[in-house]
């Protein structure tokens, strides 16, 4: 039983249609011989999507899916989209700020005590980092809710405010929001140039970037309770916009790498230290 669309459309139609919808501008080379193989090493370099998903994709395109029998699909009433409109569907699902949570659940943290790496899952580059800390959950989740603001960044500080001012000085909002309360947090708060998208005392505090990327940006911290103490993860998330996105995350990485590990690093020793020297926990 054939489904499908009233478009008959190359593939080459389909991706200029998607370059449109999202505001892209991309020129389409032919390439006289390239196997499915290295085409699907080119795509896993140059863009988020892993070799293993692109040579499927690829080896696919050598099929033509027309529907030359529509009859026995009319006969359950079914009647798809238009490319261009389900296409248009789809990009909204995932262009408002709330970005589903599917996208910062796809990617299970390890059991160790430190973590670090750096993965690309369905168009997004995540930097995750963890550190089993002596601590109560709360502790440590009162710590991760005083990030920045006056009091600044517990790590690099003065590494913040340089991106905060680079980000000024190309029209974004820079370090200049501040944050509303010294010591809590809720959703739709400004904490320097990011926006508080979900905040779950004391588990999840996830922070949406709002300086100027190629691309969108998330930051996101989780507590959980184990044995002997808690598990905290620190993830960035980065979907890059085409190439330029792409560029901008691995030129920045090695301070953005140093920025990550520092800044778990210290919040699990201030939350540690706070047990000696105790503070009031946020409620």
């Amino acid at each position: 039983m054939e489904v499908g669309g009233p478009d008959i459309l190359s593939y080459g139609d389909m991706m200029r249609a998607y370059a449109r919808i999202r505001g892209l501008h991309r020129l389409m080379i032919p390439v006289p011989v390239l196997t499915p193989r290295l085409s699907s090493y080119w795509v896993s370099l140059i863009s988020p999507v892993p070799a293993g998903i692109a040579r499927p994709l690829i080896e696919g395109l050598r099929n033509e899916v027309i529907v030359r029998d529509p009859r026995p699909a009319a006969a359950f009433g079914i009647e798809p989209l238009p490319y261009v409109e389900a296409l248009a569907r789809a990009v909204d699902r995932t262009d408002p700020d709330g970005v589903e949570s599917t996208w910062f659940d796809a990617v299970a943290a390890g059991d160790r005590a430190s973590l670090s790496s750096v993965i690309s899952r369905d168009g997004m580059i995540v930097e995750r980092r963890e550190r089993v800390v002596a601590a109560p959950p709360g502790r440590i989740f009162a710590e991760v809710e005083r990030l920045g603001g006056d009091a600044g960044w517990p790590y690099a500080n003065v590494l913040w405010r340089i991106r905060g001012l680079l980000d000024r000085l190309v029209g974004g909002v820079g370090m200049r929001l501040g944050r509303r309360h010294p010591d809590l947090l809720r959703v739709g708060d400004a904490l320097d140039f990011w926006r508080v998208e979900e905040i779950r005392r004391p588990t999840v505090l996830r922070l949406r970037a709002e300086m100027k990327v190629p691309g969108r940006a998330w930051l996101q911290y989780e507590v959980s309770a184990i044995d002997g103490g808690s598990r905290l993860v620190q993830s960035a998330f980065f979907e890059p916009k085409g190439l330029p996105g792409l560029a901008y995350w691995y030129m920045l990485y090695p301070v953005h790498g140093l920025i990550f590990r520092g800044t778990v690093r210290a919040l699990a020793q201030r939350a540690v230290r706070q047990i000696v020297e105790p503070a009031p926990i946020p409620r």
